[in-house]
């Protein structure tokens, strides 16, 4: 379990394109391009850092919080899998399962870190990727998301500008099919089916 051996490049690539179409930095870039014209400029270092720090935290301490709570990681897996279900539909169908806070203003940590980066989907996937996947892996797969995630940050106006609303409306949609593929994997692989 501790050993480098233990480093897959097919897992971490699964676990990177996974998190990735979670967190969907390419679909919140409208929402972050807005508050970016509310709000100034967005502090991307700290919203990057703070939401690594929360995805981190439950990566370390979720099973000691749901061992707490009674549960065990393949339930929670189940149950994650359903949620991450219901993000790739609310990305295919362009339905709002999922309804963020408005009104904040309380910059790069509120709403950027969280919920937009390292929302509950963020964190739910992470845990339901514990029970499939080595630890190493999706601490890889956390660090590859995080520097996208500061790189689009940082890059807000290119991005916009190189992908044109068609374009995050098409990556949106093909990521939303792969989070559905993903969660029926999980659900199928803890569920004994």
């Amino acid at each position: 379990m501790y050993g480098i051996e233990n480093i897959m490049l097919s897992e971490i690539i699964t676990v990177t394109i996974t998190l990735f179409a979670v967190i969907d930095i390419l679909g919140s870039i409208p929402v972050l391009i807005g508050l970016k014209k509310k709000m100034g400029d967005i502090n991307s270092i700290q919203a990057t850092l703070v939401s690594g720090a929360l995805m981190l935290l439950f990566f370390f301490a979720g099973g000691e919080m749901l061992k707490f709570m009674g549960l065990d990681v393949a339930s929670f897996a189940i149950a994650g899998s359903i949620i991450i279900f219901f993000l790739g539909m609310e990305m295919i169908m362009g339905i709002e399962f999922f309804k963020g806070e408005s009104g904040s203003k309380s910059g790069s940590v509120v709403p950027i870190a969280f919920p937009i980066i390292a929302g509950s989907g963020t964190l739910t996937t992470i845990m339901s990727l514990k029970a499939s996947y080595h630890y190493y892996n999706i601490l890889i797969g956390i660090i590859i998301n995080l520097i996208i995630v500061l790189v689009c940050l940082r890059s807000l106006n290119f991005i916009e500008k190189l992908l044109g609303p068609s374009g995050i409306a098409v990556v949106r949609k093909f990521f939303g099919v792969v989070l559905i593929a993903i969660a029926v994997k999980i659900f199928r692989e803890n569920a004994g089916i």
